[in-house]
């Protein structure tokens, strides 16, 4: 690993970031809520230090793959740190801690609060909030990209290693366009969303941060009790539509835009998806109504479909309280949220097209049992799947299951209880926001103790990164062979001896 070229690049992103952190003042100047200051001195600090790494240490010629993890997950690291600051410095939030946990769940669209009030807020502070969410959401190294072209050096490296799915598809050759072409529908649906909403009647602010949460899968809001606040049939049905968009791949998004309408269909991941979703809406409906859940009809379906699509795309956004659902209903939920979105979305989870691939291995293995001589080919629509790909699904699967089971123990042996502990550790690493029990829908992560909380920090960065970025650093072989930084001083030194 080239050390110092991941400081110098760390240091670049760093500026950006610090930059984005400016974009709040304009409303905190509109609303006098007095942020205006908090928000100075985090940007400041923020270009301090990236500058500093950038003018310490020379940038590499080339980045290996090791390079590209390390960057990534540094990144994200230090990143969801400096997003803290906001929260930390204003004093609206004075544990660390908490500070941290609000901003790592910002940035991995996760969701997951420690506010027990969040309408109390400054309007800076809860646009930077959502913000977080929208800048987490498509990526914070793929925007780097798109308007960093100077990154391009190792650029495929570090797209692989923070866009989610089993396989990382190129729009173009070039993976900066890849990148732009990327954001550039990312931004366009934002607009859309922001300007449906407005036709309904929610303001710009308003309609603009809930958009930032919608499409990147978040589940942010600025009111306590989330789109239910509305009351408006319009407004749930648009951000039921852009939530099921975000859940799907923004390749597609792009496709469709150029005239292909029919690549939606075309896509076998796709298919599945809708499938899940709606076959877990008729079930969870009739649950609801054989347990008179509900005595309106319409009124279950609404709160159905919404909850239902709000889990599975990982976005955690509520009408409803889904922990007061029977049994069946709460089962089927938690088994969405595992799933999660597609590949390429901003969704979290395992993803459909990893669970659709492990579905096809075992029906494979199975016909093998009966027919040993048979050759089955496992095919994604009409593409064969290669063999490294599904080995690296199974060990996907492998990691995930080690990972859920060991922040389930420490998180109960924290003393918390044992359902609202797993159910956090799966509402963390999938992303979602929302648990069971006491992190249930119309609860919080406050009361959770410090240490827990950092396991669950550890939950959204590992899930958001989709475990290897993460877990190849408890590798001991990847610290071997780090080169030691070069510094533009010594260098200097160096040259002026000579």
């Amino acid at each position: 690993m080239r050390l110092g070229g991941v400081l110098n690049l760390l240091g670049r992103l760093l500026i950006v970031l610090s930059l984005m952190l400016l974009t709040p003042v304009p409303f905190s100047f509109y609303f006098q809520d007095g942020m205006i200051s908090a928000f100075l001195i985090c940007s400041g600090l923020g270009l301090a230090i990236g500058a500093g790494l950038v003018l310490l240490f020379l940038p590499e010629k080339e980045l290996h793959f090791k390079d590209g993890f390390a960057i990534v997950a540094f990144s994200w690291l230090f990143l969801a740190l400096l997003g803290a600051l906001p929260y930390y410095i204003s004093g609206w939030i004075p544990s660390f801690i908490d500070a941290f946990f609000e901003s790592m769940s910002g940035f991995t669209t996760t969701g997951s609060t420690i506010l027990s009030n969040i309408e109390i807020l400054p309007k800076s502070l809860l646009f930077w909030r959502t913000m977080t969410h929208w800048l987490g959401g498509m990526g914070i190294i793929v925007l780097t990209l798109a308007i960093l072209p100077l990154l391009g050096i190792g650029g495929m490296q570090l797209f692989q290693a923070e866009v989610p799915g089993p396989t990382k598809e190129r729009l173009t050759p070039r993976i900066q366009d890849t990148a732009r072409i990327l954001w550039s529908v990312y931004l366009l649906m934002t607009a859309v969303e922001t300007g449906l909403l407005m036709l309904g009647g929610v303001d710009f602010f308003h309609a603009v941060t809930h958009s930032f949460a919608t499409l990147a899968t978040g589940g942010f809001s600025n009111y306590n009790t989330s789109i239910a606040h509305y009351q408006s049939t319009y407004v749930q049905m648009v951000v039921i539509l852009f939530m099921f968009l975000a859940g799907a791949n923004f390749s597609l998004h792009y496709l469709a835009l150029k005239g292909d309408l029919r690549a939606y269909w075309k896509n076998e991941e796709f298919r599945f998806y809708f499938y899940i979703l709606a076959w877990a809406v008729f079930f969870i409906f009739v649950a609801n109504h054989l347990t008179h859940t509900y005595t309106d009809l319409i009124q279950n379906f609404k709160d159905t479909l919404f909850q239902t699509v709000s889990i599975m795309t990982t976005t955690g956004f509520g009408t409803a309280d889904f922990d007061k659902w029977p049994p069946f209903a709460r089962l089927l939920l938690v088994t969405l949220m595992f799933i999660g979105g597609c590949a390429g979305s901003t969704g979290g989870g395992i993803k459909v097209v990893r669970c659709l691939l492990f579905f096809k291995y075992a029906r494979s293995q199975l016909h093998r049992l009966v027919h040993p001589r048979q050759v089955e080919t496992i095919k994604l629509g009409k593409m064969r799947v290669p063999q490294d790909v599904m080995i690296a699904i199974l060990s996907f699967f492998a990691i995930y299951i080690a990972v859920f089971i060991s922040a389930s123990l420490l998180v109960t042996a924290l003393g918390v209880d044992i359902v609202t502990g797993p159910s956090a550790v799966i509402a963390t690493l999938n992303n979602i926001g929302p648990g069971l029990h006491l992190v249930g829908p119309t609860q919080n992560y406050g009361h959770l103790p410090p240490l827990a909380k950092l396991v669950l920090i550890f939950c959204m960065l590992a899930g958001r990164l989709e475990l290897y970025t993460v877990a190849i650093f408890l590798v001991p072989g990847f610290w071997k062979m780090t080169r030691a930084p070069r510094l533009r001083w010594s260098l200097a030194a160096r040259k002026k001896q000579a």
